[in-house]
């Protein structure tokens, strides 16, 4: 009989933990160009469509950029958890929950304008992010509760509450039935960066700002040393002074409140009103994102541009190809399992182990009977 084993390496090679997200894209694309084959479709047409057609005018890279803020945003913010060992998988609840706390300006004052408008959409956009992830919070460090469940089944009770909204309390009586609210006013839509060139809005420049910020926080401040610490060994970060407690809350409301900003970003800017569904599962892409930017903020900011282009990609060959746009998924969960395959293999090598059949004992031999 043969087993495989994990054996654990005695150092990681630097040199594959940089390659291995290009390695990983590599393995993906490969295994994109045989599932397109297997449809009947050329593999180099529909990888045409699908990467280089996307953005091949100003007006699509505006596009690039809509899709890539809050994957961004959300990402920098589970970077910092994630490097600290804590994880939060509920991004798509602190998400909603962001673009309905900003939304509350706009739909329940819509006589309120003027400059202020926004910035306080911003603003309660972020709280209500960062509420929603104290949640899983709390519950762990007051009960041990593991924060994977908490945070993810958190993520169905914002989407719920976002649905009732919207065909309730929030629906818009102008209009015809449709779940929906009112179109925010003039000022509370965030601006477009170069309205004649593309839609794109200032929700991409605050991620690369957040990007930049958490960069620097973690690379050189005593907070991210903090992070760093307590996330590879627990045990030195007690001795050192560090709360795990308090990092948990950090963490926590880090992410909740930079997911909540792309919550209000996307909800004031490319839709500019609250609809059942105002993401298309940025929340959990955002996690892809942050593994394959290997949990650095700047490489996060090349990552979310690339799971971005799946997006644009899935639409293009839905009407280019007549594939279901559901291919951007596909992509997407074959990416993060090459990412993290590569990353085990850098962590661990695998040994074939054998076993040898057992050996019959000869039975003893009975005595003579005299």
């Amino acid at each position: 009989m043969m087993r495989l084993e994990l054996v654990k390496r005695p150092q990681r090679s630097a040199l594959f933990s940089v390659l291995s997200p290009f390695i990983a894209f590599a393995l993906t694309v490969i295994a994109g160009a045989i599932m397109f084959a297997l449809l009947g479709v050329n593999p180099f047409n529909a990888f045409n469509v699908y990467f280089v057609q996307p953005i091949s005018e100003v007006w699509q890279l505006h596009e690039l950029a809509i899709k890539a803020a809050p994957l961004i945003l959300i990402a920098v913010g589970l970077s910092v958890c994630y490097k600290a060992n804590i994880w939060n998988i509920g991004a798509e609840g602190q998400f909603i929950l962001g673009g309905i706390f900003g939304s509350i300006i706009p739909v329940l004052f819509p006589q309120f304008e003027g400059p202020l408008v926004l910035p306080l959409m911003l603003l309660l956009g972020m709280v209500g992010g960062a509420l929603y992830a104290a949640i899983p919070a709390l519950l762990k460090t007051r009960f041990s509760t593991n924060e994977i469940l908490t945070s993810l089944m958190l993520v169905y009770v914002a989407q719920l509450f976002l649905d009732w909204l919207v065909r309730g309390p929030w629906r818009d009586p102008q209009g015809h039935g449709f779940p929906q609210t009112i179109q925010f006013g003039d000022s509370a839509i965030l601006p477009e960066l170069m309205p004649d060139a593309g839609r794109a809005n200032w929700g991409f420049v605050f991620a690369l700002v957040a990007a930049v910020a958490v960069w620097l926080m973690m690379s050189r401040m005593l907070k991210g040393f903090e992070v760093r610490v307590l996330g590879s060994s627990p045990r030195a970060g007690r001795f050192a002074g560090f709360g795990l407690n308090k990092m948990v809350f950090f963490t926590f409301l880090l992410s909740g409140a930079l997911a909540g900003l792309a919550g209000i970003s996307e909800v004031s800017g490319a839709i500019g009103q609250l609809q059942p569904v105002i993401s298309p599962g940025y929340g959990f892409t955002a996690i892809i994102v942050a593994f394959l930017g290997r949990l650095n903020p700047l490489g996060i900011v090349a990552a979310g541009l690339v799971l971005a282009l799946t997006y644009l990609g899935g639409e293009a060959v839905q009407s280019a190809l007549g594939i279901s746009d559901k291919v951007a998924r596909v992509f997407q969960g074959m990416l993060l399992f090459f990412v993290l395959g590569c990353d085990t293999l850098i962590h661990y090598r695998i040994r074939l182990i054998g076993f040898a059949a057992p050996k019959l004992e000869a039975a003893p031999k009975l005595e003579e009977a005299r």
